[in-house]
């Protein structure tokens, strides 16, 4: 393929089915859906962990979590793997980010040229509660996060409007200054992710009055498991939700998806203003999903789909146009995609990654493959590791039963074929697929490991609780709320 440049748009936590392109008809999300009608959506895209710091450490360095070691939001990347970003700059190109990386600190060399508006983990720490995984208290957190709901202006909002002006200016100004090798460009928006305060015009778009109900949100529609009833414990949010509370979420969150939507629309008419369209790769997607109040969870931290699943798009020269692809892929699959798309290759002998460019599949040269995603986090009392084989999702929990569900037949997951005898082949073939990636149990051993020392350089599990309990991570120069 002829070498482009690449603008690499993220957004966080943005629900896979919240998007027009994607199939739903309520939400308003014009700049997506125009890009997946000039390019190509993967309709079956997983994040390789469901929480902010192991994902964005995955899709850095194209490598798994249990690779990598970066289990949780306190054991951020730091540079010491390898990123695509340090691939480009080994062979000459430009590399910017502009917005939330969820790292270390700038301090550490991260693999950008420059870091523009960076936001990284409060203290070169980040939120050390996940850390501790048995014994867990409920958090609070979840009060905060059911009070800041509405209608209005946040620090997230107005970050996310300073991160569009930023990149609009950069492609302006900067990208004509790069010509000699193709550029890359690293867009990461911190919406749709809470509080879910939305803008007043993006707001007002949606009812809460006309908002549907979360799937399988009542008591008794739940599927029970035990490890999810631990998260659904820790984290309590049922405390704070009543279904007026629920509808005005879902109506916030929706203009959350909108506001964000506009923010890519800047960044894209930019693009195409400065006459950069075909000449460059986009790919949109997001680090993990959002619950949504589905199953009666809200946030992320679980392997079911609302989490699990990202919308990822991508359009450019070499990239079929209205395209939809079922193949699955994941965020590991974007390293290959930008190193093959500004003309470099990687040696797979010396530096294997499990990742395929997503260009490449997206012109079918890929057969099925199987996807991994896990979950070592906040919540969680034991490692979680799901597959996606065909139409097969199965999700592995050390210590406790596994879940399988027929995608196909059950695309929200409301039917758990793990213990139906007919399926006990089906069952075996998914988990010896599993094995082919990771020894779950190993791996788990590992996470705990890592965890308990990390534990132990910062002062023990009472040093911890005493450290001030954040929900989400504030936008630069804001105090914790």
């Amino acid at each position: 393929m002829s070498p482009t440049n690449v603008l690499f748009i993220t957004s966080d936590e943005h629900n896979r089915d919240i998007s027009g392109c994607y199939g739903n008809t309520i939400v308003k999300t014009p700049a997506l859906d125009a890009l997946a009608e000039r390019g190509t959506l993967f309709t079956d895209a997983y994040t390789n962990s469901p929480i902010c710091v192991p994902a964005r450490a995955s899709f850095a360095t194209g490598r798994y979590v249990h690779e990598v070691r970066f289990w949780d939001n306190a054991i951020p990347y730091d540079g010491s793997t390898p990123s695509w970003g340090h691939r480009l700059q080994d062979t000459g190109h430009s590399v910017t980010s502009i917005g939330k990386l969820h790292y270390r600190s700038s301090d550490d060399d991260n693999g950008f040229d420059e870091e523009i508006l960076p936001l990284h983990v409060v203290d070169g720490i980040g939120n050390a509660s996940g850390l501790i995984r048995k014994d867990m208290p409920q958090r609070e957190t979840a009060k905060d996060f059911a009070e800041s709901i509405g209608r209005g202006s946040s620090s997230y909002s107005d970050y996310d409007r300073n991160i569009a002006d930023a990149a609009c200016r950069w492609l302006a100004e900067e990208a004509p200054r790069r010509s000699d090798k193709p550029w890359a460009l690293y867009v990461s928006f911190v919406t749709p992710h809470y509080p879910l305060i939305a803008p007043e015009e993006y707001f007002d778009l949606y009812s809460p009055d006309d908002m549907p109900m979360p799937r399988m949100y009542g008591e008794d529609k739940r599927p029970r498991h035990p490890v999810i009833d631990t998260l659904r414990y820790v984290w309590n949010y049922d405390d704070y939700f009543d279904e007026d509370r629920v509808r005005l979420a879902v109506a916030a969150y929706y203009g959350l998806c909108s506001f964000m939507d506009a923010c890519v629309g800047r960044v894209l008419t930019a693009l195409d203003g400065c006459g950069l369209r075909d000449s460059t790769t986009v790919i949109y997607s997001s680090d993990h999903g959002e619950n949504l109040g589905e199953k009666g969870l809200w946030g992320k931290s679980v392997l079911y789909e609302c989490a699990a699943a990202v919308p990822l798009i991508i359009a450019g020269p070499e990239v079929p146009s209205g395209k939809r692809v079922a193949s699955p892929v994941s965020l590991v699959d974007v390293y290959p995609t930008i190193i093959e798309s500004v003309g470099e290759t990687d040696d797979p002998d010396v530096d294997p990654r499990p990742g395929t460019s997503l260009v490449s599949i997206a012109n079918g040269d890929v057969a099925e493959r199987t996807v991994l995603s896990e979950y070592h986090a906040s919540g969680s009392n034991t490692g979680e590791f799901m597959v996606r084989v065909g139409k097969w999702k199965y999700i592995h929990y050390v210590g406790f039963r596994p879940q399988l569900f027929d995608l196909e037949a059950d695309p929200h997951e409301a039917l758990d074929l793990a213990s139906d005898p007919g399926h006990a082949k089906t069952l075996a073939m998914c988990e010896a697929e599993l094995r082919k990636i990771v020894d779950p149990d190993a791996a788990n051993d590992l996470a705990f490991e890592d965890q308990a020392s990390r534990i132990d350089e910062l002062g023990g599990a009472d040093a911890i609780f005493n450290r001030q309990e954040f929900g989400f991570t504030p936008a630069p120069g804001q105090p914790i709320e």
